[in-house]
């Protein structure tokens, strides 16, 4: 894991800011959803895609039922009906 050297306080409210910088180089624009992982003691935030639930892919996406599904895996399952 690279250091970038900044520190930032948590506000009343638990916040903190990620620096313009930082957003600009991981593509995360305002309302961009982000997900926040947890791993032994560190927290890992990393940008939201969404992706298929079967393949992984991030194109094509439609919802059914809920979950996340790709053009692709729709036609193998119509295949397999």
């Amino acid at each position: 894991m690279k250091s970038t050297g900044i520190i930032k306080n948590v506000d009343e409210l638990g916040r903190i800011v990620l620096p313009k910088k930082m957003r600009e180089n991981l593509n995360i624009d305002i309302r961009d959803q982000v997900e926040i992982f947890v791993e032994g003691d560190r927290i890992i935030l990393q940008k939201h895609v969404l992706t298929c639930i079967f393949c992984g892919s991030d194109q094509d996406i439609v919802f059914y039922n809920g979950k996340r599904v790709c053009a692709h895996c729709v036609d193998g399952i119509k295949q397999m009906g």
